[in-house]
């Protein structure tokens, strides 16, 4: 097996063992509680949502990727490769991300797709991978453009995929850290106080915290929120309710007021 393939193999290994940790550590230490009942029918939509995209990914997304990596653009020096390309490479497609991710809130046309990952009403590491499978495609299409143009090879997109991965599923978990160790660690990267106060069910707060790995492109571009998690706070968009699996599925291409 290639060097691509043998990441492939370890990023779903790192994720999907990261995501089993999480889910232990959530329910040990749950920084805010829910019936159990609700929660184990909000699981399943948002799992059969990530299933829909599961199929995407090798059909669509990695071979969109591998191509736009194949056929980039040849402009590089020999100072930006190996580990301090990489380097490069993780810090640019973080920002890009971030400017993606702020897109998907300010387009119209593009928050119909995002809203379907924010109108989960309660957040854990199944709201990680709840995204619409239309969102998944518009992204893996637009950073196929970003992988040509700043010739980014594949092994380096693969390791930011898993950084992403891992980092999604770290700060939309309801774990509970103590207070002093996540101030240190919101310095340097999203935690669940962090990105718990984008999903609050309030547009202010919805429409800011747009970081995903670093969290220094908050406090760069300002778009940070001043407001602070709490055990109590409304999860979901404003004036909204969640919905059925297929109503989700179908809401991006329904007619809104």
């Amino acid at each position: 097996m290639d060097s691509i393939g043998n990441l492939l193999l370890s990023k779903g290994g790192i994720v999907i063992s990261f995501a089993i940790v999480m889910l232990v550590l959530e329910r040990l230490f749950p920084a805010a509680r829910s019936r159990v009942v609700a929660m184990l029918a909000r699981m399943l939509k948002n799992a059969t949502l990530f299933g829909f995209n599961a199929l995407l990914s090798p059909l669509i997304v990695i071979p969109l990727s591998a191509f736009a990596a194949q056929h980039a653009l040849e402009w590089r020096p020999e100072w930006w490769s190996g580990w301090t390309g990489l380097a490069i490479d993780l810090l640019l497609l973080d920002l890009w991300i971030y400017w993606w991710h702020r897109a998907n809130h300010v387009v119209p046309f593009l928050w119909r797709f995002h809203e379907v990952h924010h109108l989960d009403e309660f957040l854990d590491v199944t709201s990680a991978v709840r995204f619409h499978f239309g969102e998944v495609l518009l992204s893996a299409l637009v950073r196929a453009c970003v992988i040509f143009l700043l010739s980014v090879p594949l092994s380096s997109v693969v390791v930011f995929e898993t950084l992403v991965l891992a980092g999604a599923i770290f700060h939309h978990s309801n774990i509970g850290l103590p207070a002093a160790f996540e101030r240190t660690l919101s310095l340097v990267i999203v935690t669940p106080s962090i990105h718990w106060v984008h999903h609050h069910a309030l547009r202010r707060d919805t429409d800011s915290n747009y970081s995903t790995v670093l969290s220094l492109w908050d406090r760069l571009f300002a778009s940070r929120s001043s407001a602070v998690r709490t055990p109590e706070m409304a999860i979901g968009v404003e004036s909204r309710a969640d919905t059925s699996l297929i109503s989700l599925v179908c809401r991006p291409f329904r007619t809104r007021n």
